[in-house]
């Protein structure tokens, strides 16, 4: 089972060093990294150019948001999986990849999902908060639930066949990707009760309370296209499950 793992970048020099290591280790060797760069005018692709020979593909051109790129990696993508991961995080631990095939290949699902741990920036090891999957079932939808869009692996017959992101979405196009797969098209899902990514603090959609009143709202948009019920409702809820995420620091 090859897979193809999606990365975009714009100015990313910072923090890319270690997203491309984390792939570089892994015990697991079929695999495709895609590195989607936006138009940098920094080192990126200095440094994408230093690990040329552990990139598949990679292309430099201005594009119309991440979720855009990320479009362009899967339609450049050849594994029989895709998975995201974002220029400033890393995958775990070296075995995260094999986990995850041997997770497709055991219960024989679309989609595979796992646990993340947003770190801060400068120290990784320093947890701020956890988020611990829960086994999946459909209905968790009703109420808020989602999985770590950064741990969210999924067939790529699934992606031909239900499309990518829509970017017009914006920072909710990942909900929304995951809500029309799993909720309104029933793709099958397995939890994988693993630490897959470390996630450096710094979202865009919660940076302050107007963009978290504006993420609320394009959630709503997303839930109503994919027919989750009393969406309004729902979407009020989402933001409030992830609370006690905060108090789960507890890596297993």
């Amino acid at each position: 089972m090859k897979i193809s793992l999606i990365t975009v970048t714009y100015n990313s020099e910072k923090f890319l060093e270690d997203c491309i290591k984390s792939v570089v280790i892994q015990d697991y060797h079929s695999i495709e990294h895609i590195i989607i760069d936006g138009g940098s005018s920094d080192g990126t692709i200095q440094i994408i150019k230093k690990y040329n020979d552990h990139i598949a593909k990679w292309i430099s051109e201005k594009d119309e948001g991440m979720y855009d790129a990320i479009n362009k990696g899967m339609a450049m993508a050849t594994g029989d999986v895709i998975g995201i991961l974002n220029s400033d995080d890393m995958l775990a631990s070296s075995d995260v990849i094999s986990a995850i095939v041997t997770a497709f290949e055991q219960n024989g699902v679309d989609s595979v999902y796992g646990d993340l741990a947003y770190v801060a920036q400068e120290d990784t090891q320093k947890v701020h908060r956890f988020w611990k999957g829960n086994s999946y079932k459909r209905s968790r939808f009703n109420f808020g639930w989602m999985p770590a869009h950064p741990t969210f692996y999924v067939k790529r017959s699934v992606v031909e066949k239900l499309g990518g992101y829509e970017s017009k979405f914006y920072t909710a196009a990942d909900y929304e990707l995951m809500a029309r797969y799993l909720y309104k098209n029933k793709i099958s899902a397995y939890h994988l009760p693993k630490l897959l990514v470390r996630m450096r603090t710094g979202g865009m959609s919660n940076s302050n309370l107007k963009s978290r009143l504006r993420a609320n709202r394009r959630d709503y948009l997303a839930m109503r296209k994919n027919n989750i019920p009393f969406a309004f409702l729902v979407s009020i809820l989402k933001p409030l499950r992830k609370l006690p995420q905060y108090f789960k620091k507890v890596i297993e």
